[in-house]
């Protein structure tokens, strides 16, 4: 249903144009977002239709999101108004502000799952919630289709290294993981990247190595370290790799040393090092301990035309960890 049972009105709007469309800026309560939008479904028997099904999933995400408080900030939900919405200045010296008119409901172009978590959010809370909107006073359905496509097919995200990197301040495996980019005394400094994009010489992403850091802390009592105790260690560790093995190191294209599936099988077999030269109790760190076990390391032929250049994906690295971890401890 698209009509609305009475007229609903939305003061304190701000009227513009944007490349020659009319659109208003302005905000509602949570409630009356829910009853003067409605969603055209991709298999609409009007063949226009383009929402795909709503995922009850990323609605619950955000409503968790909403519930992080004042620190929860989110982005406009944008609106078709089909011209059923009209605009009416407050006064003639400022045309531009005023309210406007809701006579039928305005088609949801971007915000479902926004519109879905804040519904639950509010029901779960007995709370309310201001929306804001971006609305057109009217697009075509075409008009329409291709915004949402474009929307949803053209622009990119962040990438997960960069988000990583946002977080650095509250989780620790971002942290270290951007300490291991950033420092010039860390053998991953001038062949990673922050923001997840690869270039010449810089073929491990941000998001490797934090992927990496989680398999080189699994062990409950490494995890529990602080940040700067596992960035100690992590230094201490991969320097020592490559200080064995330099010339690998330095030449990714001759030799898999520095590629992600042996990067993975190094922090597996790292792990295990972790565990015996972290005490459990004492919380000591023998860094020594953790070079004398690289230094066993003798037999390994890193070489992109040997052995290793078959090895693919975790179950790989799994595989290549067992036979370091047979060197090393």
């Amino acid at each position: 249903m698209t009509s609305l049972a009475r007229h609903h009105v939305i003061e304190n709007v701000l009227q513009y144009k944007m490349r020659g469309k009319v659109a208003y800026l302005g905000n509602v309560s949570a409630m009356s977002a829910l009853q003067i939008t409605y969603v055209k479904p991709y298999d609409h028997p009007s063949g226009k239709g383009y929402q795909r099904p709503v995922d009850s999933k990323r609605c619950n995400d955000f409503a968790m999101y909403l519930s992080k408080g004042d620190d929860a900030l989110f982005t406009p939900i944008l609106l078709n108004a089909e011209s059923n919405w009209e605009f009416s200045a407050y006064d003639k010296s400022r045309s531009s502000f005023g309210r406007l008119i809701c006579k039928d409901k305005a088609s949801l172009m971007d915000g479902q799952h926004r519109l879905g978590g804040i519904k639950r959010y509010t029901q779960d809370t007995n709370s309310e919630i201001i929306v804001p909107f971006l609305a057109f006073h009217y697009l075509d359905e075409d008009e329409e289709i291709m915004l949402f496509d474009t929307i949803n097919t053209k622009a990119k995200g962040i990438g997960i290294s960069l988000s990583k990197y946002l977080h650095r301040n509250s989780d620790d495996n971002s942290w270290v993981a951007t300490q291991l980019i950033t420092r010039s005394d860390s053998p991953f400094h001038f062949n990673s990247t922050l923001t997840g994009k690869r270039s010449v010489g810089r073929h491990v992403t941000l998001q490797n190595l934090y992927k990496m850091l989680e398999l080189l802390t699994k062990s409950e009592h490494v995890a529990s370290l602080d940040k700067e105790e596992k960035l100690m260690l992590c230094l201490v560790y991969f320097n020592s790799i490559k200080e064995q093995f330099n010339k690998e190191w330095l030449n990714y294209k001759e030799y898999r040393l520095t590629h992600i599936v042996c990067l993975n099988a190094l922090a597996i077999a790292g792990n295990e090092v972790f565990s015996i030269c972290v005490g459990e109790e004492k919380r000591t760190i023998d860094y020594n301990q953790v070079t004398k076990c690289v230094k066993k390391l003798k037999n390994v032929e890193w070489s992109a035309i040997g052995p290793l250049r078959y090895i693919k994906g975790l179950s790989g690295s799994r595989t290549l960890a067992n036979e370091l971890i047979t060197q090393m401890v």
